[in-house]
């Protein structure tokens, strides 16, 4: 009955992700209304001396730095659990030990990509709905 439970919640999740993703949200801007930088507040970090570089370029290359280098730490525990396995020298233990790090390498790099695909696509989103004036 729990795993039932579990199966059913996890399905729910996966669905309502599958949805909130993929449906077509209408808010139409009125056709007489543009968005402008001033509307935005893009020019408040030249007036500050922080740079003129859009607020969400700036966002988009800190997640890629950052899924960047955590992509990298799941390459780093791949190499880990590659190395244990070849060093187990026939020993189970470390041998299954090895599997469980590579096992884990695979789903954080498929997590990390997972989470780079979905931001980068809504970072997208947000900047193509916010200057083309046209909408959401």
């Amino acid at each position: 009955m729990l795993k039932i439970k579990q199966f059913v919640s996890t399905a729910l999740a996966a669905l309502m992700a599958v949805a909130a993703t993929f449906a077509p949200v209408a808010l139409p801007i009125a056709s007489a209304q543009t968005i402008t930088n001033q509307d935005l507040g893009i020019q408040y970090g030249a007036a500050t001396g922080l740079g003129s570089t859009d607020v969400r370029v700036t966002v988009a290359r800190i997640i890629r730095v950052a899924m960047g280098l955590l992509g990298i730490i799941a390459v780093v525990i791949i190499l880990i659990g590659g190395f244990t396995w070849m060093t187990a020298g026939g020993n189970e233990e470390k041998v299954a030990e090895a599997k469980k790090w590579i096992f884990a390498g695979i789903i954080g790099l498929a997590i990390i990509l997972s989470a780079y695909a979905i931001a980068s696509f809504v970072i997208n989103q947000l900047v193509t709905a916010t200057t083309t004036g046209g909408t959401i």
